[in-house]
């Protein structure tokens, strides 16, 4: 196995508020290696950007976090979560760089984007503004951004939304990090640029020997890119493994509910599934299960909290209903709504080692 270069421990990010103290996150327990992708999914409001903007201190200024953040950093083990700002940005933007959601957002529309990205390097790297242009221009070669030494001139507004987004990129690899958090990097993209995006995103990871943790909501876009995924709902864990795992044996209702909820276009006879009810209020939370209210298959259990537990290949759930239990009724459910096997169904998300969305577009080819 790969070098361990992530470890978070019981993260807790909470906010000060008016009405009392929101808890956005709670209790959350993953681990990152060289070289893996780890997927963070789940609906909005679930806490997947929080536990991420908490890793490099990006959190507003009533949030406050507790928990650990083990980093092996190249000056040493430290804790992410309890560093001074000074030993943070020697780390933020240089050895964990982000790339935000929204592209237009992100880039200051008063500089160009040789600017922009000549900055980067000559805070961290200690480069002239010179050569720090010249790479500038080498990553946007690497970005594949047409006519680069032309575009380093250029304003963010002259960029299509697409071009904006490999200049995010492009910024966050100029340090060569060790991780980079990208939090939703596609939404605001058509599904045909989103698959050129989430290919050179695979292209880049794969050269730079990169670490990646994709946060989404498309789990089409998890299955193309990630091996591994963290499954949140409430602020909390509800199901964790590899994604092969996740896709063909769901373990956690609210896993099943994310996948049911796929559209397909190849099954036009087919009622497009949804999880009703809406996601919990932070404020006022389940004293048990966060999805108990919405769960099909809850039980008086469920009123209490269910453990993190771990099972099978590495595997990690939350339920009071035994794994083996509720795989088997959604493998039945699967059958009886689509006349066809649970693993020929997701067999479709695996084509030939191609991954595809839910709109049959190849988002790699490994």
């Amino acid at each position: 196995m790969s070098k361990l270069l992530l470890d978070v421990q019981d993260l807790e990010v909470n906010f000060k508020t008016n009405d009392g103290v929101v808890t956005a996150v709670n209790k959350l327990n993953f681990q990152l290696h060289e070289g893996e992708t780890l997927g963070i999914v789940g609906e909005s409001g679930s806490g997947k950007s929080q536990a991420s903007f908490s890793l490099i201190g990006l959190l507003a200024s009533n949030g406050f976090t507790n928990g650990k953040a083990v980093y092996q950093s190249n000056f040493g083990e430290v804790d992410l979560l309890s560093l001074e700002d000074k030993q943070l940005n020697r780390i933020r933007g240089n050895e964990i760089s982000m790339i935000f959601q929204d592209p237009m957002t992100s880039l200051n529309p008063y500089l160009t984007i040789g600017d922009q990205l000549a900055e980067v390097l000559v805070i961290h790297k200690g480069m002239s503004k010179n050569d720090a242009l010249k790479e500038a221009k080498n990553i946007l070669d690497a970005v594949k951004m047409p006519e680069a030494e032309k575009r380093l001139k250029m304003f963010p507004h002259e960029f299509s939304g697409g071009m904006r987004q490999r200049v995010v990129i492009a910024m966050s690899l100029l340090c060569k990090p060790k991780v980079i958090i990208a939090d939703e990097p596609t939404t605001a993209l058509d599904v045909t640029v989103q698959a050129q995006i989430m290919n050179l995103l695979r292209e880049l990871q794969r050269d730079f020997k990169t670490s990646v943790i994709l946060i989404t909501h498309d789990l089409g876009v998890v299955a193309g890119f990630c091996e591994k995924v963290l499954v949140m709902y409430g602020g909390r864990t509800m199901e964790y493994g590899s994604t092969q795992d996740i896709f063909y044996d769901p373990t956690h209702p609210y896993t099943q509910g994310l996948l049911k909820s796929i559209p397909r276009i190849d099954k036009e006879d087919i009622k497009l599934s949804s999880i009703p009810g809406n996601p919990p209020n932070l404020l006022n939370l389940p004293t048990g299960c966060p999805f108990m209210p919405r769960c099909e298959h809850a039980i008086e259990a469920c009123n209490g909290l269910a453990p993190l537990t771990g099972f099978g290949n590495d595997r990690r759930r939350a339920c009071h209903i035994p794994a083996e239990e509720m795989t088997r009724r959604y493998h039945k459910l699967h059958k009886e709504l689509t006349g066809e096997d649970y693993k020929q169904t997701h067999a479709h998300y695996f084509k030939d080692n191609v991954i595809v969305d839910h709109t049959g577009q190849a988002l790699n080819n490994k």
